[in-house]
């Protein structure tokens, strides 16, 4: 099928301004929907990826734009202001919540999503986007980092008497995995669909299957402590259908010692210490404490820079942002350092990209580009079969 000289952005343009959908518009969206010549290969990977073929891709369109014109004035609200925003919207934000939508229909019960991205790759604009589309679909959603279920100060203190390595929060044993366990045991077995704040959780007013329902949902205030953060009051909801948990190792396997050991025995900047070697064999050693809370996860999607590195950047860009609107940031030295302190626990050369090629847990690889706009959108599976 040759593609349309027509692209989708010119459309929904037109239909932003107030134009309403012609014919002609859905035939240009379907053969666009179908071409395989966009951005080499792409797009094909990109239709495999959210399973549109000539059969149901006349229903995809049509789903697509009545979702588009559901959130048509409510698209100023979206967190993310970018020159390719209805692209992304189109081929990424619309597809993906349909999918989730049909996959919690499959299951019969909540759906939790595992979003594994690290710094600047955009878990959280992606949460913020899926919520409010998922909501025109008619689903309850709540998010969940995983710095929501990070230790109290109390005992992060403690843990870092007993290793004074941990000089950070975020590494792996940091995090209070078996409050993560029974809050996503809590939200699976919700039956409501109409999530709620919930003021007062003790109220004779609630109603019973509402009271059965009441999940708390841990919260963390980063600012406590002068920066080192604590736990604040939870979120008192009454249950949700799509979870979305999002967290830079979220959903990361340990890797066996001898491929461990090969991938350390070449040095990968910022390890270059036998310390630091050691570091990395005991962050990987703590990822199997992880196993169980990973088991929760429906499906697992990874935010995968095109290079690891480009972090750092983000990250500084980030801190001469906040510290030009008057607020206190870090110095370029200090981010660095941070941001190596992750690379040094978990590299992402190893673990993320061997989450990504393995691809036996990994549903859905999104590209970020150096830009942060979104590249190339693939199945695990398909990657694999590619190498």
């Amino acid at each position: 099928m040759d593609r349309s000289t027509v692209t989708p952005v010119e459309i929904l343009h037109r239909w932003q301004a107030g134009d309403r959908p012609k014919a002609p518009d859905f035939y240009h969206l379907a053969l666009w929907e179908l071409a395989d010549d966009l951005r080499s290969s792409s797009r094909a990977s990109l239709t495999r990826a959210f399973g549109i073929t000539s059969d149901n891709v006349a229903d995809v369109v049509r789903c697509k734009t009545d979702l588009f014109f559901s959130i048509l004035d409510e698209l100023h609200t979206f967190p993310l202001k970018s020159t390719i925003f209805l692209e992304t919207l189109w081929n990424l934000w619309l597809p993906l919540a349909m999918q989730l939508s049909t996959a919690q229909q499959s299951l019969k019960r909540p759906l939790i999503q595992g979003i594994l991205g690290g710094q600047g790759t955009g878990k959280t604009t992606l949460c913020q986007v899926l919520r409010l589309i998922l909501g025109k679909l008619g689903y309850s959603t709540v998010s969940l980092s995983l710095d929501d279920i990070y230790k109290t100060y109390a005992d992060r203190q403690q843990l870092q008497k007993a290793d004074p390595r941990l000089i950070w929060r975020g590494p792996p044993g940091t995090h209070d995995i078996d409050l993560g366990i029974a809050v996503l045991d809590k939200l699976r077995g919700s039956q409501t669909r109409n999530l709620a704040a919930v003021d007062n959780p003790k109220s004779d007013a609630l109603k019973p299957d509402i009271i059965k329902n009441i999940v708390e949902i841990p919260r963390f205030d980063k600012s406590a402590y002068g920066g080192a953060g604590d736990r604040s009051q939870p979120e008192i909801i009454s249950g949700a259908d799509i979870v979305l948990f999002e967290g830079w190792f979220v959903g990361v396997n340990p890797v066996v010692d001898a491929k461990l050991s090969e991938f350390l025995a070449g040095t990968p900047f910022p390890i270059s210490t036998e310390g630091d070697c050691q570091f990395a064999r005991d962050m990987n050693a703590k990822l199997h404490d992880y196993l169980p809370l990973w088991n929760r996860l429906d499906r697992l999607m990874v935010l995968y820079p095109q290079d690891y590195r480009i972090s750092q950047v983000w990250r500084n860009q980030a801190e001469r942002e906040m510290m030009a609107a008057g607020k206190s940031g870090m110095s370029e030295a200090e981010i660095n350092r941070f941001v190596e302190y992750f690379w040094k626990a978990l590299h992402p050369e190893l673990f993320i990209k061997s989450m990504v090629e393995e691809g036996d847990r990994v549903d859905l690889v999104i590209e970020v580009l150096s830009d942060r706009t979104v590249g190339k959108i693939s199945r695990a599976i398909d990657l694999k079969l590619s190498d």
